[in-house]
């Protein structure tokens, strides 16, 4: 089902696709989530860096943070997309981005006072990952009630994508002077603030959802809604390849980043500052996929676009253990080389999935259908972090990353099936 977004009425004049009221509410919107993601960032080195310096845990211990982050996906995702359809989104959004910065503000404190330990640290970014099952779901769900064209839409996952990767590339970097200047609790700090940044911003959008209609809350409702939404989703000709080319993807490349770190610590013997760098300049592809993607559906349609990207990028993630191997200054650019071509191949995939998924699905089940995703892929990070923790414990750092890197080959079969291997060969 392909919906028909943007049609003018017949006999009027088109109507504006992106007036003032709704650029301004974008605005907001992306200013707010990118201050949110440049505070995640911080996140990405300090937290396994807390683990190990401040309490002592292993490199497997702290390859289980992520693991807490995301296994909320598992129990909570196909949930919350019912639940989410049924309320308002930008009011679920403004209670989970409270929750994650009360979460991080009370790890700043216990960490400041010598009072964190390892099982507080879990159960907090524990809590904190159960608040993103619902924010994630959310805020895919509201930003086509912004837009009325897909092009417009398509220009806003973009924009959004493109805060993303700016982040990565540039959090890591400045995280690893500031982590230098101020400490480890001053990064825990910049990011709970950054959570409270979000949350104003959201408060300030005018903008609200039309109404939809009250559904009846009948015994089993919940259970219903949801097996609407994987029925919609794992039937979809388009949506299903990409949905498991994602998952299988995602579950690997967990593996990668949970354990590259530490693995540049420890492998490669860089200090924090260098992995900030080496992993910020990593990050730097992404932008180019960003901006890449609009060009490429012009030019090969969106599966072929997809394609081309989920190559590109398993290239490049198969290169970065092979070069880092050499080590030495050697190995630290080849990773980061590595790690740049596989970016640019994410970033160009990961708005041109996440448009069709919102074009592809009617407005009730967007939510729903956005909820299998996060499920999926969100689910399967919680996963590879834990078979990386897994991984390290049994045969090291270095084979948790080549695992993880050959793995991510297999999403290339996932991919090229049904609707999209019919797209690309036609």
């Amino acid at each position: 089902m392909t919906t028909s977004i943007g049609t003018p009425p017949p006999g009027g004049p088109p109507p504006d696709p992106n007036p003032p009221s709704v650029r301004r509410d974008f605005g907001l919107l992306w200013a707010g989530q990118s201050l949110s993601l440049f505070g995640d960032q911080f996140m990405t080195l300090a937290l396994p860096l807390v683990a190990v310096t401040l309490l002592g845990s292993s490199p497997a211990q702290a390859a289980l943070l992520p693991f807490a982050l995301f296994v909320p996906f598992l129990p909570l995702g196909l949930p919350a997309g019912a639940i989410v359809d049924r309320l308002p989104r930008r009011t679920v959004m403004l209670v989970c981005d409270g929750v994650q910065a009360v979460a991080f503000a009370a790890i700043c404190v216990l960490a400041a006072t010598g009072a964190l330990t390892f099982p507080l640290l879990f159960g907090l970014i524990l809590i904190s990952g159960c608040a993103v099952v619902f924010f994630q779901v959310a805020y895919t769900s509201y930003l086509p009630s912004l837009y009325g064209d897909a092009h417009e839409l398509h220009r806003g996952n973009t924009r959004l994508a493109l805060s993303e990767s700016t982040s990565k590339a540039l959090g890591p970097m400045a995280a690893g002077p500031l982590i230098g200047a101020l400490g480890l609790v001053g990064a825990l700090a910049a990011n709970a603030l950054s959570f409270a940044a979000s949350f104003v911003s959201l408060a300030l959008i005018r903008h609200r959802e039309p109404r939809r209609a009250a559904a009846v809350r009948q015994p089993g409702w919940l259970r219903r809604d949801i097996a609407v939404g994987l029925r919609f989703a794992l039937r979809h000709p388009i949506l299903q390849p990409i949905l498991a080319c994602g998952t299988v993807y995602v579950l690997f490349l967990s593996m990668v980043e949970t354990s590259l770190v530490l693995y540049c610590r420890d492998v490669l013997g860089l200090s924090p500052g260098w992995i900030g760098v080496v992993i910020g300049a990593a990050a730097a592809g992404y932008p180019v996929g960003n901006l890449l993607s609009a060009r490429l559906i012009r030019r090969l349609g969106a599966p072929r676009t997809l394609t081309a990207a989920a190559t590109v990028s398993v290239l490049g993630i198969v290169s970065m253990p092979a070069l880092g191997a050499l080590g030495g200054i050697a190995g630290t650019i080849g990773l980061v080389a590595g790690s740049v071509v596989h970016c640019v191949g994410e970033g160009a995939f990961s708005p041109t999935s996440i448009t069709l998924r919102q074009t592809e699905a009617p407005a009730e089940l967007l939510g729903r259908v956005g909820s299998v995703q996060r499920f999926l892929l969100w689910g399967a990070i919680a996963l590879g972090s834990l078979a990386a923790a897994g991984m390290t414990a049994l045969a090291g750092l270095s084979a948790s990353v080549w695992v993880g890197a050959l793995g991510t080959v297999l999403c290339l079969p996932a991919l090229l099936r049904r609707g999209i291997r019919a797209a690309v060969l036609a």
